[in-house]
């Protein structure tokens, strides 16, 4: 962490969030029409929750508790986002080098949250 970050929005792992759900957007207009209201739907939020829950944990810095906590929601999104990419996989909606490609971010995701959650006082100490 040696840049200065001012927002949510200056994080690595935030960008390689939007990135990954960006993605998913894209290839899940692709998806049959009889998807939409089932996978479609749940990759689709697990893949945004993520970000989500990144930009949450870090206006909870002040509660290294409750930062840790939305950190874990997201880890926990990038999870559940990795079962659905496996489902979109074994329905033969996306190929196998696809699913390779995204789920090695949702892997470099964890990666980083765990690092965060790792040594929150890191990112929480201004406020410790």
């Amino acid at each position: 962490m040696s840049e200065r970050i001012n927002s949510f929005r200056d994080l690595n792992v935030y960008k390689l969030a939007v990135e990954l759900q960006q993605e998913i957007f894209e290839i899940t207009k692709t998806f049959p029409k009889e998807e939409t209201y089932s996978l479609t739907d749940q990759v689709r939020r697990s893949s945004r929750s993520i970000g989500a829950n990144i930009a949450e944990s870090w206006h909870k810095r002040r509660y290294v508790a409750h930062f840790i906590s939305k950190l874990t929601d997201a880890d926990a999104e990038q999870a559940e986002a990795q079962h659905w990419l496996y489902s979109s996989l074994k329905c033969r909606y996306i190929s196998e080098r696809k699913h390779n490609e995204l789920l090695k971010k949702c892997r470099s995701i964890g990666k980083m949250l765990g690092k965060m959650m790792a040594k929150p006082e890191d990112w929480c100490k201004s406020f410790v």
